[in-house]
């Protein structure tokens, strides 16, 4: 199983990012997909699920603002971020989880398989 986050970048606030996740190794419509970040010196936190069906959770933090989707074909899963604000700098990963529950939950113990993360960085 491979996750590969990208996309990260130096953006001024306001501004918007796409980081997709290219996911190999096993069958991705099968798992929801994860994306989790953390800022220096603060711990890992949720951003965003999809389920395999579909289904999307958003933290409240970035309600509005961001957008995870997810394309099968492509065996990817993106997250669209709009509106950046300086307190989004953080490093983004992707993470795959088979739980039925992870997509909403938004527990990062629940998702067994990461990628190696992209740093965003929002300045002001």
């Amino acid at each position: 199983v491979q996750l590969q986050a990208s996309g990260g970048g130096m953006v001024q606030a306001g501004g918007s990012l796409r980081l997709p996740c290219a996911a190999s190794g096993y069958v991705f419509r099968n798992d929801a997909v994860g994306w989790f970040r953390q800022a220096p010196g603060k711990e890992r936190e949720f951003v965003a699920a999809i389920s395999r069906s579909g289904g999307r959770n958003h933290a409240d933090s970035v309600k509005g603002r961001f957008t995870i989707s997810r394309d099968n074909a492509k065996s990817t899963a993106y997250l669209q971020m709009n509106s950046l604000k300086p307190e989004d700098t953080a490093v983004y990963y992707c993470a795959k989880s088979r739980s039925v529950s992870a997509w909403y939950t938004g527990r990062a113990d629940e998702y067994p398989y990461w990628g190696q993360g992209t740093l965003v960085t929002v300045s002001s």
